[in-house]
């Protein structure tokens, strides 16, 4: 059996893995858990997810992904294999070769890290492509031509944003804030406003089901549980749209600032390019509500949301697989 092309997304909150000639085979949580006792892994991807927040003293759930870059290199070496394994991509006689994304703007340290990751999980070559680029290509982009096209990427950890031409990356900037930023932020709100502690599943819901971040109605309430700062004791409260807008806010503009500067240092050509194009937005951050007519607003540009904004990258990575020859001239 010959061993199969393989296109990972190892992103801070979910691994997408591509199989050539397959598709998409595997999207699943980036946690691990471990029993802290005796050091061993309970469960990896969705079981672990589920056990967040939930487990006992001796069990804990972990994220071994921070800002788009490998927080705990072993437990990211024990996750990559355990998902590499259940997709069953190698075999006895034959290694695969594996292409995998990082954010725009990493150190070469950090870099190198994925690299190795993926390197120990018996890959016979490996390929490192920046994300914003390969997040255009999944979105349907044409970025071989010499004209401008914009990305902006939110995924778990960082939002990366780029300016592509002639299969290159022109301008981009990477900035750690993104979807959990934004979750912390709902985290945060909620306890100063109501003097309420909610954990990170309940915030991630609140954005995702509730989330409207351009012109949120003050009338649209939504029921929060968690445990009372002042009693103890668990609690229910009501929030509006708009305050769960007034908590994103600052993360938002923050966005919009780098944004700007990426706008603000493209050559005079190209930004007319994007002018008439507009920007496309993927990852997952990217399906929250209003977001797109929040920064068409903010950045007088057009903007879109990929037509599958949370697996773009891993598409992406299908699509260079199919360009492996090109791939090894670059690395």
């Amino acid at each position: 059996m010959l061993a199969k092309d393989i296109g990972i997304d190892l992103g801070t909150a979910n691994v997408l893995i591509y199989i050539k000639g397959e598709g998409i085979v595997l999207n699943e949580p980036s946690v691990v858990a471990i029993d802290t006792d005796t050091k061993k892994i309970v469960a990896v991807g969705k079981e672990a997810s589920e056990m967040l927040g939930r487990t006992p003293g001796k069990v804990k759930a972990i994220r071994p992904m921070k800002d788009g870059v490998i927080a705990d290199f072993e437990v990211t070496e024990i996750m990559l294999n355990t998902f590499i394994k259940k997709i069953h991509a190698k075999s006895l006689l034959s290694r695969p070769r594996i292409l995998i994304c990082c954010p725009s703007n990493i150190t070469p340290v950090e870099k190198n890290a994925i690299k190795e990751a993926a390197e120990r999980t018996g890959a016979r070559r490996v390929y490192i492509e920046e994300e914003p680029k390969v997040a255009a290509i999944g979105a349907g982009m044409d970025i071989s031509k010499p004209s401008a096209n914009m990305v902006i990427d939110i995924g778990g950890g960082t939002t990366d944003i780029a300016i592509l031409s002639l299969d290159d990356i022109v301008t981009s900037a990477s900035i750690r804030v993104a979807g959990n930023v934004f979750d912390q932020d709902i985290i945060k709100y909620i306890k100063d406003e109501y003097k309420l502690l909610v954990g990170d599943k309940t915030a991630e819901e609140i954005k995702i089901e509730f989330g409207n971040v351009f012109k949120p109605n003050k009338k649209e309430t939504m029921e929060v549980r968690g445990r009372n700062l002042v009693t103890g004791l668990p609690d229910t409260v009501q929030i509006t749209e708009e305050e769960v807008s007034k908590a994103l806010h600052e993360s938002l503009y923050k966005i919009i600032k780098v944004a700007t500067n990426v706008l603000e240092q493209t050559p005079p050509e190209l930004a007319g390019d994007i002018v008439e194009k507009g920007i496309v937005l993927t990852g997952g951050g990217a399906m929250l509500k209003g977001l797109s007519e929040l920064f068409q607003k903010e950045l007088q540009v057009p903007v879109f949301i990929a037509d599958s904004p949370l697996t773009c990258v891993v598409e992406g990575t299908g699509v260079l697989l199919e360009q492996v020859k090109k791939l090894e001239q670059e690395s």
